[in-house]
């Protein structure tokens, strides 16, 4: 079973209860518990706790080490059409460099 939001998406199954994965999706998406509260109708008191248990759960401490360490266990995954394609017409696109700037 999949959960989406915000070009996400969610696998349940995986370890995470529903609304861990909800609150979770919305943090890798950039929002902050105060965002993600008013989305989902809950407060933030109650994003905040469903994030430290997913934390908990995946042996985290950071939200960012939680988004992380989602997407390399396979439990969040970018939809598809999600992601910007590469413009065809950039011709320093097949560099690591774009106007000296790294990209990753």
């Amino acid at each position: 079973m999949e959960i989406s939001a915000h070009g996400l998406i969610g696998h349940l199954g995986k370890g995470l209860a529903p609304r861990e994965m909800q609150c979770l999706l919305y943090v890798a998406a950039g929002m902050t518990s105060k965002e993600t509260a008013r989305e989902l109708g809950v407060s933030p008191n109650s994003v905040d706790k469903r994030l430290l248990s997913a934390t908990t759960k995946l042996g985290v401490t950071r939200r960012a080490a939680l988004v992380a360490e989602a997407f390399r266990r396979g439990l969040i995954s970018f939809a598809p059409g999600a992601l910007p394609s590469p413009s065809p017409n950039h011709p320093s696109q097949d560099r690591e460099t774009i106007n000296d700037v790294f990209v990753a």
